[in-house]
């Protein structure tokens, strides 16, 4: 086999395939529309191959479809509704690639993909060029939407591992971290908001999220009790020494122990006392909409986009870095800036840091402490200059 990249090497999509209908048959049937939006025809055969279904050898019954409806909720959690989100979105886009150029994007061929994530790199509709890790969650993406197929991308196989090697020898570079708030920028953002509920909402979220070192998605997938909701992720037992937060991770549960603060303006506990008091919350969701007017908590759980909403918002509304331009403000600080804070200003052992983040390895929690401990020990001078 030739070593070059040929797409006329891949398998061409072809009319007659099953995977579509054919010309005829849109023609015959005068209930068949004009044009076929092939993005839905896509999703739609894709539902119809993946959907969990009872076994074709036993007989339909009403608890079996019940069972049937309960593994596709199931199989629907088995990951994030953002990855989910991000995975449909990077087939759309290879399908759309492949019918472009008429392949089969059905078939995991590895001489295609090499060329796809090729054009990634200096696309020729002239779209920006993607960053190597936005190119390595495309192929995750293409090798998960096979896998519900019943079908294996072999990201091993040279036509991508050695196409990727080159592109990430030729392109890759540091990611872009958001900048870490630090207690006193997070103190002066707090003291923008007011005692409304939604501010008493929104002060809770800020200092909790800081103070646990918690993800956006694990801020609004709380619960105020065990078993309270189905969606819930985790809930907060209030102790007099502070609050314990059991929470559901990747790999399983773990206890997040948040103090009570040096004063009541500070401390995340007594923030979080006070909006489940007067919002009147004793079970489901901890974090909810509330009426544009705050006359009311509604039942519904907040969007995690609200915490980064939530975040910019108050760092602008307290004149954090104001010698840079509006845009590259907002640009700096995102949901993730909660937690890089924790993890780059407490005053604690790197030990506790970890436990804290939930990581395995204080190697991830380095990553997350952007300025800690950079010069406190000086090499330069220890070294006598």
């Amino acid at each position: 086999m030739s070593n070059k990249f040929a797409l006329s090497d891949t398998k061409r999509y072809t009319p007659d395939m099953p995977t579509k209908p054919s010309q005829n048959s849109e023609k015959s049937s005068p209930e068949a529309p004009a044009l076929v939006n092939l993005d839905e025809l896509d999703e739609r055969d894709s539902s119809e191959e993946n959907a969990i279904s009872v076994p074709v050898l036993i007989a339909s019954s009403g608890s079996l479809e019940r069972l049937v409806e309960t593994a596709r909720d199931y199989a629907e959690q088995a990951t994030a509704e953002n990855t989910n989100k991000a995975y449909l979105a990077d087939w759309k886009h290879f399908s759309s690639w492949c019918r472009r150029r008429g392949a089969d994007q059905f078939t995991p061929d590895p001489q295609l993909i090499g060329l796809y994530i090729t054009e990634l790199t200096a696309p020729q509709d002239a779209s920006p060029a993607l960053a190597f890790s936005t190119i390595e969650r495309r192929l995750s993406g293409l090798a998960w939407n096979y896998q519900q197929r019943g079908k294996v991308l072999d990201r091993k196989d040279r036509h991508i591992a050695t196409v990727l090697a080159g592109i990430k020898r030729a392109h890759a570079k540091p990611p872009l971290q958001k900048e870490p708030i630090a207690p006193d920028e997070l103190l002066q953002m707090v003291g923008t908001l007011s005692f409304s509920l939604r501010d008493l909402r929104d002060r809770a979220i800020l200092l909790i999220g800081y103070a646990g070192g918690f993800r956006r998605s694990e801020i609004v997938a709380l619960d105020v009790g065990r078993d309270d909701t189905i969606d819930g992720k985790g809930w907060i037992e209030i102790e007099d020494e502070g609050a314990v937060v059991i929470l559901q991770t990747k790999t399983g549960w773990k206890e997040v122990a948040i103090g009570r603060g040096s004063s009541d303006d500070s401390c995340p506990v007594r923030a979080l006392e006070q909006w489940l008091h007067y919002a009147k919350i004793d079970y489901g969701p901890v974090f909810r909409r509330v009426l544009r007017d705050n006359s009311k908590v509604q039942d519904d759980r907040l969007s995690d986009k609200h915490v980064a909403r939530l975040i910019k918002k108050t760092m602008l509304g307290a004149g954090i870095r104001s010698d840079v331009p509006e845009k590259e403000r907002l640009a700096l600080f995102s949901g993730h800036s909660l937690r890089a804070g924790l993890a780059s200003y407490a005053e604690a052992d790197e030990r506790h840091v970890q436990k804290q983040l939930g990581h395995a390895s204080a190697e991830m929690t380095r990553r997350y402490q952007r300025r800690r401990d950079r010069f406190r020990v000086n090499l330069t001078k220890a070294a006598g200059l």
